[in-house]
């Protein structure tokens, strides 16, 4: 369990604004936002050329996601950098590679291979910046406000995404894609100054030099802790095949998909405001396995072609199981040493990110023999079989000590 020194001088914060009075804290979110904002504006502004010069679906939709695919060669790799004995000086090196990346793209006329070769390095880099993040936060706040911290997190990059892609849309309007890089730029450089001037260094680090063989001897030990294992697949797979029913809106209800997009949305955000702010860490826990069984069961009523309405009201109500990532998260972290805890954060965001991209590759290889009602209501009905079946091994979990781990 992470060290809390600070729970014995002050009270642990108990709201988002209490949180926010933690400099640190204030600093790395600032960051954090910035850094989402200004990457779901160069990834609206990249489709956008790529569509403009290719008129190609695929390559557009490529351009857009196509980084969350890269995340998974961080988590291989190199991701125990984000355990290293600087996590702030790393946090703030990876800033700068992202900084060049977005800058670099707002060059005119750069070739489509060198803006896609571009968009992998910036996604692997961005991977290791979250899993420094992630660990730095553990640190920062106290043990008992992290799944609140994290709560406020997951609200922010919804939030972002939401309005980054509506302000993008707006900023298109009147400027090229090139200038909204410079945007975006922008705001990346903003949020390297942030976390530069607010996050300090930390003590509880690795004493091994952090490098492709401490990766995978960290990530070994990982996956062959039981405890460990269950909590990653269960934040990995259910969660997945949902985005893969997601990816599905658009063939169910061409005019209409941007509806049950939204409403997913909306529904993500309340689950994480209600069961970050509201639900205390005993309460989380025990809600958690009907939290993840909400998240894929109304999407069985899509075997019955429900109307736009019905169908908004569904994915938003099972939206709101995407907050039982939060009380999963607690645990895995609960049972992760303090030297790797980073790396473990990293390995877990970089899976869930890779999952989704499966779980649409999935579903949309199942919608070319069955209809995107039925495809989706299959696609939920594996996820409510994969939740239901490995609850045993989660509840498991919790009794499982962390110290079966090494670093």
């Amino acid at each position: 369990m992470p060290s809390d020194t600070s729970a014995s001088v002050t009270p642990p914060p108990t709201s988002y604004h209490a949180l926010l009075r933690n400099r640190e804290f204030a600093g790395l979110y600032a960051g954090f936002t910035l850094t989402a904002a200004a990457s779901t504006l160069s990834g609206f502004a990249l489709g956008t050329l790529v569509n403009h010069q290719t008129r190609s679906p695929f390559l557009t939709a490529v351009s857009m996601y196509g980084a969350t695919f890269a995340t998974v060669f961080g988590a291989l790799t190199l991701m125990s950098v984000a355990d290293g004995n600087r996590p702030r000086r790393t946090l703030v090196v990876l800033q700068s590679v992202s900084l060049l990346g977005v800058a670099a793209q707002a060059v005119p006329g750069l070739p489509l291979a060198v803006r896609f070769g571009l968009l992998l390095v910036l996604g692997f880099f961005q991977s290791l910046g979250t899993g420094t993040r992630m660990g730095l936060l553990a640190e920062i706040v106290p043990a008992s406000t992290y799944a609140l911290a994290r709560s406020l997190m997951n609200i922010t990059s919804g939030g972002m995404a939401i309005l980054g892609y509506a302000i993008g849309a707006v900023l298109l309007r009147h400027l090229s894609p090139q200038e909204v890089f410079v945007v975006a730029a922008g705001l990346t450089a903003l949020a390297l100054g942030v976390v530069a001037a607010t996050v300090r260094e930390r003590s509880i680090r690795l004493t091994r030099r952090p490098g492709l063989r401490q990766t995978w001897t960290t990530n070994i030990a990982l996956f062959a802790h039981s405890g460990q294992r269950a909590l990653l697949l269960n934040l990995w797979i259910p969660n997945g095949l949902i985005v893969g029913c997601e990816a599905l809106f658009i063939s169910y209800a061409p005019d209409d998909a941007g509806t049950l997009l939204a409403a997913g949305s909306a529904g993500m955000l309340l689950g994480d405001l209600t069961v970050g702010r509201l639900l205390d860490a005993e309460q989380r826990r025990r809600y958690a396995f009907a939290l993840r069984l909400l998240l894929a069961v109304p999407y069985l009523l899509f075997a019955l072609n429900p109307s736009t309405p019905v169908a908004a009201a569904a994915v938003f109500v099972a939206s709101a199981g995407f907050a039982a990532t939060l009380p999963l998260q607690e645990q895995l972290l609960a049972l992760t040493p303090d030297p790797v805890r980073g790396q473990v954060q990293g390995v877990e965001s970089a899976g869930r990110m890779t999952w989704q991209g499966i779980g649409a590759a999935i579903a949309g290889g199942i919608a070319q023999h069955l209809a995107p009602g039925a495809t989706i209501t299959a696609v939920a009905a594996l996820s409510v079989t994969v939740t239901v079946f490995s609850r045993p091994f989660v509840v498991r979990a919790r009794a499982v000590r962390a110290d079966t781990i090494e670093a």
